[in-house]
């Protein structure tokens, strides 16, 4: 069942104005999901995952005050939305926007169901940057909402830069930035901190830690943005 189907039953008895939260707390598709995984070391974090986003890039969208074509195509493309599809899609996003519940409390639930998991989150940010950019920038206020977002989710202003440095601009970027690194870091070093990243965001590891299939686009952006920026420090560097 893809995870548009499954978003469409977890949120079939909301209506305008219900609390997104409620859901995210445990009731309906995601307390039922966390019974059938409970005797498994990986819960099911894709229906919270999706929603969490979903209603995230809402209220995000409603402090930049807009909405824009290129941002409705990017969440289109990035979450890999059919026309058919796009209905429940849309009524989610519709659900979070409307919702009176605060983004903090959203942000926390998140935290709350996925038990801190600092990776995930981080995915999670990922997706949210994703619907900033689509208009080829990401403005102060989306960067300030995200921010806020992240702090929110446990992440320092230091590791904020280094996400936030994978969605700036391709020509813009600092590579070290980028990969999360100093400048003075040695080549073997650099070469580990590599391999780490790689191992961690890995398509199929982001998908064993809660991210649907569905999101594909973008555990691909972000490991060839990855890669990008070790190979230009590496050709900085002949190593």
């Amino acid at each position: 069942m893809s995870i548009w189907r499954r978003l469409s039953e977890a949120t079939s008895n909301l209506t305008i104005g219900s609390p997104v939260a409620r859901l995210l707390a445990g009731n309906g598709e995601v307390q039922n999901a966390a019974k059938r995984h409970e005797l498994s070391a990986q819960p099911d974090n894709e229906v919270p995952f999706t929603l969490g986003i979903i209603a995230l890039s809402a209220k995000m969208a409603k402090a930049d005050g807009r909405v824009t074509i290129d941002e409705v195509q990017a969440f289109k493309h990035a979450f890999k939305v059919s026309p058919g599809e796009m209905k429940e899609a849309a009524r989610s996003f519709n659900l979070g926007k409307e919702d009176a519940t605060g983004y903090e409390v959203l942000a926390s639930e998140l935290v709350d169901l996925f038990k801190g998991n600092r990776k995930l989150l981080e995915d999670v940010l990922e997706g949210l940057f994703h619907i900033a950019k689509a208009d080829e920038a990401v403005h102060p206020r989306e960067e300030q909402f995200l921010g806020q977002v992240a702090k929110l989710f446990g992440f320092t202003d230091a590791e904020f830069s280094h996400i936030k440095a994978r969605h700036v601009v391709a020509a813009k970027r600092n590579p070290y930035q980028v990969l999360g690194v100093d400048s003075s870091i040695s080549d073997e070093e650099l070469k580990r901190h590599f391999s780490k990243l790689m191992a961690d965001n890995e398509p199929d590891k982001l998908f064993a830690r809660g991210m649907p299939m569905e999101f594909a686009a973008i555990a691909t952006e972000k490991v060839a943005t990855i890669t990008a920026a070790y190979e230009a420090i590496a050709k900085e560097r002949s190593i």
